[in-house]
């Protein structure tokens, strides 16, 4: 089992003290915080390819770094760092080759139902106001989505306004950056 695996891993770890060179405080360093996908791939490609070590950011992550409601966890996880941890700047990362960009709403219904899920649970859920297409949709193209995102967060009510917010795709394979938009003012 994994979790087994991991629990041992983490036992010696601490005995080792092998956490001392990861020392840092809550503050991240380059009052920064990251909002970017959950994908595997960029674990340790993204704090690699833009020299981030343990410490200098704060890092928060969900399925295609998508922002969609102005009050949602990421957001509030945002304005958290913003207003209790120091962060001054925000930076929207998408990635080429994302999940969510190949997420079609029906066909997951259907691997709900087909995993256990009875259909009449997706429908209560339907009836009280989830609408699967708006939660579960994917995009078109990584830059919208993270232009889309960066829209939300730069227009937020309770954004300060001095917050530079930007938006950058990274390639999962290379680790190549590209700006999308890039906040210039002073």
């Amino acid at each position: 089992m994994h979790l087994d695996h991991m629990l041992e891993f983490n036992k010696n770890f601490v005995e080792n003290k092998s956490y001392e060179p990861y020392s840092t405080d809550t503050y991240p360093n380059k009052r920064m915080v990251v909002f970017t996908c959950m994908d595997s791939r960029l674990l340790e490609l993204l704090p690699k390819a833009l020299d981030m070590k343990n410490g200098d950011v704060k890092m928060v992550r969900n399925a295609g770094a998508i922002i969609r409601n102005p009050f949602d966890s990421a957001m509030k996880s945002l304005l958290v760092a913003i207003y209790k941890l120091k962060a001054d700047e925000v930076v929207v990362i998408g990635h080429h080759d994302c999940g969510m960009s190949q997420v079609d709403t029906h066909e997951l219904k259907h691997e709900m139902v087909e995993r256990g899920i009875k259909e009449e649970i997706i429908d209560v859920l339907a009836n009280g106001g989830v609408d699967f297409d708006e939660e579960f949709n994917g995009f078109e193209t990584v830059e919208e989505s993270v232009s889309q995102s960066v829209n939300l967060v730069r227009n937020h009510p309770l954004l300060p306004e001095e917050i530079k917010v930007h938006g950058l795709v990274i390639h999962p394979d290379t680790g190549k950056v590209d700006v999308v938009t890039r906040d210039e003012r002073k």
